[in-house]
């Protein structure tokens, strides 16, 4: 045992300082003691319930009036399709206005032709047909001359006759040359390509100066850019389907569409056992022919039991739904049959109670007999006590010593 020993003794302040140290000392130990059972009767008292698994939200299935459905699938084509071509032949395509894309109007400037052989044609049909003014002018004055000439008797029937013939010839010879002169200028005309129809360009045969004969088709539209849907149906479906009716379907990249069903072929195939609808669809809509898309024809409106599609939990090939058990803690789960979908909800064909409080969402992270929390009914659970080891120096820690109770040594 160390013995300090102070160099004059101790004191009276010294002394009196040391008194009130130890009785301070003293008392912290005995509170220590003497709360240390309390505290860990008061933890051992303390029952913590059992969390739930999962914050949820109750909702109750409703009714609705949907429209009745028809799942159809088919190819996206272009309503109807223009030709345009040449109509003259032999002559080279000088220059090219348009490509696969384009949109185009009616009459607009596609394409043209070298023109240089039926411009010199139609100057020479020019030449021919003033040629056949003049002559029929001739031959018009001569009649005349006659005429005064047979009044006096000094010509004779028969030359008279001649002299008319030969008028009526000249009047047919320029009727004939204005009807060559019209032709060529039609020919003219049709080294122009222009549109037949409003559309846009979907195909484009045309190559910079190849000579295309009479016929040739150059370029093929998509009249008035109508793109419609042809839905196959089996004979069952197409008897409950009517012109007018709308229908919706999911392009390639999930983008929606919608139109108006136009025509139900009156036939079905004989080697498929399938008919089908056009639909006209929306403008605007994205759809390009060619592209094949799956969706629905709507019909008749009949009551529908929806919920939220975030109920519906797709596990395993089926349908489940989580319900609200009776204790008001504890779900289970609900194999349905879904049906109709419009928005965000879904309908239920069978397996759930009307009445039945079902899970809004998060079923995916439940399972059979799982505890849950309802929303609207949380509780606020308090923190349980953690108590800590108590040693000295914690202890001594959480102590303020007043200042006047500091030891302090006199020199």
């Amino acid at each position: 045992m160390t013995v300090f020993r102070f160099k004059g003794g101790l004191t009276r302040t010294m002394v009196a300082g040391l008194a009130v140290g130890s009785t301070v000392c003293l008392a912290a130990v005995a509170w220590g003691v003497h709360s240390m059972p309390v505290m860990a009767k008061s933890a051992e008292d303390t029952v913590v319930a059992p969390s739930a698994a999962l914050t949820v939200q109750l909702v109750t299935p409703s009714t609705q009036d949907w429209p009745q459905i028809v799942q159809a699938s088919g190819p996206l084509a272009a309503w109807q399709e223009a030709v345009v071509g040449t109509e003259t032949g032999s002559l080279r395509i000088t220059e090219l206005l348009v490509d696969v894309g384009s949109t185009v109007k009616r009459g607009q400037l596609m394409a043209r032709l070298a023109d240089e052989t039926l411009q010199a044609e139609l100057s020479k049909q020019n030449a021919a047909l003033d040629q056949a003014r003049l002559s029929l002018a001739q031959a018009q004055a001569n009649l005349q001359r006659t005429k005064a000439v047979a009044e006096s008797g000094a010509l004779s029937g028969q030359k008279m006759e001649e002299y008319k013939i030969e008028e009526a010839l000249k009047r047919a010879a320029l009727a004939s040359s204005e009807a060559d002169q019209k032709s060529t200028r039609i020919r003219l005309a049709q080294t122009r390509i222009v549109a037949v129809d409003d559309g846009v360009v979907s195909a484009r045969s045309a190559v910079l100066g190849n000579v295309v004969p009479a016929g040739t088709e150059l370029f093929r539209l998509v009249r008035q850019g109508r793109i419609e849907w042809r839905a196959e149906l089996d004979a069952q479906q197409l008897a409950q389907v009517r012109q007018g009716q709308a229908a919706r379907l999911t392009l390639p990249g999930g983008v929606a569409a919608s139109g108006t069903v136009r025509l139900v072929a009156p036939t079905l195939s004989t080697s498929t056992g399938r008919a089908t609808v056009y639909v006209s669809l929306a403008p605007g809509s994205g759809a390009q022919a060619g592209m094949f898309a799956s969706g629905t024809i709507e019909l008749a409106q009949a009551p529908a039991l929806t919920l939220p599609q975030s109920a519906v939990v797709l596990r395993d090939g089926r349908s489940d739904v989580y319900q609200m058990n009776p204790d008001g803690v504890t779900v289970s789960r609900r194999t349905v049959v879904t049906g109709r979908r419009q928005s965000d909800r879904v309908e239920v064909v069978s397996g759930l109670d009307p009445k039945a409080r079902v899970v809004a969402s998060g079923g995916a992270f439940l399972s059979e007999g799982s505890r849950v929390q309802v929303e609207s009914s949380k509780a606020k659970t308090q923190a349980p006590v953690s108590l800590q080891k108590i040693t000295p120096n914690n202890l001594l820690t959480g102590m303020r010593l007043n200042p006047a109770t500091t030891l302090q040594g006199q020199a």
